[in-house]
């Protein structure tokens, strides 16, 4: 298979350094084929451990942050699960393989984005993802409530659209700060309180839509 050795070699970085610890997110990251998901010009560079451009003013986040995400996230088997910001489809995929006959449904603001997300999405076989047009800021109530809720663009706060659409039990994720550098959030519901914890400086592109920043 095409990059088979270097996404390997990523994958085993990935669990030395620590970001990977989770048999199925090792799993989904070693069977989910990056390269896949890049512009041409940035095919060979697809397993080196940094963000790249896909077009857009938007990026696919580094490996070692889409692996820091899922383990944060504490994906289960048939989960629903909410993700703000599709970009080229590679997290989606990740997240899909994890919670295998789980649903991920997938925001994006940019229908040019989403089509060519959806086309990567096929390619690599992932049935279990619906990409939705539209602004990521406001979720997606058609299919609220979610167990878990993950955004891939940092905003000034966590939006109350998405704290209503997690189930009672549930988990968000989102970048938390300025335009340019955020905080990595993690939300957790649990009997009626909210419990907030940091995992750490990030940098994701801003949040666009009417609760988050305006382009």
């Amino acid at each position: 298979m095409l990059y088979e050795k270097e996404r390997r070699g990523m994958v085993r970085k990935l669990i030395t350094n620590g970001f990977l610890k989770s048999e199925r997110i090792i799993r989904a990251m070693d069977y989910i084929p990056r390269h896949i998901f890049l512009m041409e010009e940035y095919i060979g560079l697809g397993y080196e451990d940094c963000p790249l451009s896909i077009g857009k003013g938007q990026t696919i986040s580094a490996p070692h942050m889409v692996a820091i995400m899922c383990e944060c996230l504490d994906l289960k088997k048939g989960q629903k699960v909410l993700e703000i910001g599709s970009g080229s489809g590679y997290h989606a995929s990740i997240v899909s393989s994890v919670i295998d006959d789980g649903m991920v449904y997938s925001i994006e603001r940019l229908p040019e984005l989403a089509t060519i997300a959806r086309s990567n999405i096929k390619k690599v076989g992932c049935d279990r993802v619906k990409i939705i047009v539209g602004d990521g800021s406001k979720g997606y109530n058609d299919e609220a409530p979610f167990d878990r809720i993950y955004v891939t663009a940092g905003g000034k706060d966590i939006p109350n659209k998405l704290l209503e659409q997690l189930l009672p039990d549930g988990k968000l994720l989102m970048p938390i700060g300025s335009r340019n550098t955020q905080d990595l959030i993690l939300v957790e519901k649990n009997k009626g309180s909210i419990i907030r914890k940091n995992f750490g400086m990030c940098r994701f592109v801003p949040l666009v839509g009417e609760f988050g920043w305006i382009e």
